[in-house]
Protein backbone atom coordinates (compact mmCIF):
# COMPACT_ATOMS: atom_id res chain seq x y z
CA UNK A 1 0.00 0.00 0.00
CA UNK A 2 2.93 2.40 0.81
CA UNK A 3 4.06 2.11 -2.89
CA UNK A 4 0.70 2.74 -3.73
CA UNK A 5 1.00 5.70 -1.93
CA UNK A 6 4.31 7.24 -2.95
CA UNK A 7 3.50 6.82 -7.00
CA UNK A 8 0.19 8.67 -5.91
CA UNK A 9 1.78 12.15 -4.84
CA UNK A 10 4.15 11.88 -7.46
CA UNK A 11 1.22 11.92 -10.58
CA UNK A 12 0.30 15.93 -11.08
CA UNK A 13 -3.61 13.84 -11.00
CA UNK A 14 -6.20 15.06 -8.90
CA UNK A 15 -9.73 13.33 -8.81
CA UNK A 16 -10.85 16.11 -10.54
CA UNK A 17 -8.33 15.75 -13.57
CA UNK A 18 -9.16 11.85 -13.87
CA UNK A 19 -13.45 12.32 -13.34
CA UNK A 20 -12.58 15.05 -16.45
CA UNK A 21 -10.63 12.77 -18.70
CA UNK A 22 -13.22 9.67 -17.81
CA UNK A 23 -16.15 12.69 -19.02
CA UNK A 24 -13.84 12.97 -21.98
CA UNK A 25 -13.98 9.63 -23.31
CA UNK A 26 -17.48 8.86 -22.43
CA UNK A 27 -18.04 11.76 -24.48
CA UNK A 28 -16.01 10.53 -27.20
CA UNK A 29 -17.44 6.82 -27.00
CA UNK A 30 -20.64 8.58 -27.24
CA UNK A 31 -20.25 10.38 -30.22
CA UNK A 32 -18.92 7.64 -32.13
CA UNK A 33 -21.65 5.15 -31.07
CA UNK A 34 -24.72 7.94 -31.86
CA UNK A 35 -22.59 8.70 -35.14
CA UNK A 36 -21.67 4.92 -36.72
CA UNK A 37 -23.94 5.15 -39.45
CA UNK A 38 -22.92 8.54 -40.79
CA UNK A 39 -19.07 7.42 -39.70
CA UNK A 40 -19.49 4.18 -41.94
CA UNK A 41 -21.09 6.03 -44.89
CA UNK A 42 -18.07 8.49 -45.00
CA UNK A 43 -15.93 5.71 -44.98
CA UNK A 44 -17.30 3.51 -47.52
CA UNK A 45 -17.57 7.08 -49.88
CA UNK A 46 -13.99 7.62 -49.18
CA UNK A 47 -13.48 3.85 -49.63
CA UNK A 48 -14.61 3.83 -53.40
CA UNK A 49 -13.26 7.43 -54.38
CA UNK A 50 -9.77 5.77 -53.74
CA UNK A 51 -10.48 2.14 -55.13
CA UNK A 52 -14.08 1.98 -57.56
CA UNK A 53 -15.56 -0.35 -58.02
CA UNK A 54 -15.76 -3.13 -61.07
CA UNK A 55 -18.99 -2.68 -63.50
CA UNK A 56 -20.80 -5.54 -64.00
CA UNK A 57 -19.37 -6.72 -66.89
CA UNK A 58 -15.23 -6.63 -65.30
CA UNK A 59 -16.68 -8.95 -62.82
CA UNK A 60 -18.32 -11.23 -64.96
CA UNK A 61 -15.11 -11.59 -67.19
CA UNK A 62 -12.68 -11.67 -64.08
CA UNK A 63 -15.11 -14.61 -62.81
CA UNK A 64 -15.04 -16.18 -66.41
CA UNK A 65 -10.97 -15.84 -66.24
CA UNK A 66 -10.69 -17.53 -62.77
CA UNK A 67 -13.44 -20.61 -63.79
CA UNK A 68 -11.38 -21.02 -66.88
CA UNK A 69 -8.05 -21.08 -65.03
CA UNK A 70 -9.46 -23.39 -62.28
CA UNK A 71 -10.26 -25.94 -65.51
CA UNK A 72 -6.94 -25.82 -67.12
CA UNK A 73 -5.48 -26.63 -63.41
CA UNK A 74 -7.80 -29.22 -63.24
CA UNK A 75 -7.40 -30.28 -66.86
CA UNK A 76 -3.02 -30.69 -66.62
CA UNK A 77 -3.76 -32.28 -63.06
CA UNK A 78 -1.87 -35.73 -63.29
CA UNK A 79 -4.32 -37.25 -61.13
CA UNK A 80 -7.37 -37.39 -63.44
CA UNK A 81 -8.74 -39.79 -64.84
CA UNK A 82 -9.74 -39.69 -68.82
CA UNK A 83 -13.58 -40.00 -67.92
CA UNK A 84 -13.17 -36.85 -65.51
CA UNK A 85 -10.85 -34.87 -68.26
CA UNK A 86 -14.07 -35.71 -70.87
CA UNK A 87 -16.34 -34.36 -68.48
CA UNK A 88 -14.39 -31.29 -67.67
CA UNK A 89 -13.92 -30.53 -71.65
CA UNK A 90 -17.28 -31.21 -72.03
CA UNK A 91 -18.48 -28.74 -69.24
CA UNK A 92 -15.99 -26.03 -70.61
CA UNK A 93 -18.24 -26.48 -74.33
CA UNK A 94 -20.84 -25.90 -72.24
CA UNK A 95 -19.68 -22.68 -70.69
Amino acid sequence: MSNFVTAAQFLPLTVGDALQVLAACAAAVGFVVLFRPMIRGVALAALLVVKPRLTKEQRLQRRQMRDDAAMKRMMNSSKISPSEAAELRAMAARG
